[in-house]
């Protein structure tokens, strides 16, 4: 490999490459919009105490950080699959299969970040949500009002944080990829997929071009944080 950057750009003339990147970029975009929305939603809710299910709900939000990701995927391609309740619904109600489509991996992407989005938001909820709505409260403010002026701007810190690490976990996902969306070569499979395919077929100059690529987009996550932690 005499010279990295070269060959690196080489790679974005094959057709497989390019249909992967662009696959993953869109994947990532989705997947952003998707985790601001669940994030501080699920955040919001999991911040109050003492309501029936939260044990529950925090359970499954929390349990992609703790059960491996393969297990994680084989359950959701049980429920989201062709003879899944869930996945036989989609198919039946509204022609949507999720299961070998891009579907299957947004829903991949979006699981596996998750709780890194919602769990810093809960805790910045947490924190401040208490003292500052009660003094909203009384003043007569609203709860959706309470909820855009008072709560929000004191937890963006962690929403930013959240999103960054949510989205370079869900960069590098592969095993509930593989499970729902099956890596089907110029259809289903992302970047971290071609370098797992390119490991596999013993193309291991491709798949390090291929880290290479992926490594200095979650380098640029990382000083993200790095600035947001900093305000």
């Amino acid at each position: 490999m005499n010279d990295p950057l070269g060959e690196l750009a080489a790679l974005f003339g094959e057709p497989d490459v390019i249909h992967s990147l662009r696959l993953t970029a869109e994947v990532a975009l989705a997947t952003l919009a998707l985790h601001l929305l669940a994030g501080l939603a699920l955040g919001y809710v999991l911040s109050r105490p003492r309501w029936l299910g939260r044990g529950l709900l925090d359970g499954l939000v929390t349990l992609p950080l703790v059960f491996p990701p393969v297990a994680t995927g084989f359950l959701l391609l049980l429920l989201l699959g062709r003879h899944g309740p869930l996945g036989a619904w989609l198919s039946e109600e509204w022609a949507v299969e999720v299961v070998f489509s891009f579907w299957g991996v947004l829903i991949a992407s979006f699981v596996a970040g998750l709780p890194l989005v919602v769990k810093p938001v809960q805790s910045a909820l947490e924190n401040v949500s208490g003292r500052l709505a009660e003094a909203a409260r009384v003043l007569g403010k609203g709860e959706t009002e309470i909820f855009l002026r008072v709560l929000l701007p004191n937890v963006s810190g962690a929403l930013a944080a959240g999103l960054a690490l949510g989205l370079g976990r869900s960069l590098g996902e592969v095993g509930i990829t593989l499970m729902l969306g099956g890596n089907v070569a110029g259809r289903t499979t992302t970047v971290s997929l071609e370098i797992f395919n390119a490991v596999g077929s013993g193309e291991f100059e491709r798949a390090a071009l291929l880290s290479l690529l992926i490594g200095l987009v979650s380098l640029a996550l990382f000083a993200m944080l790095r600035r947001l932690r900093a305000l």
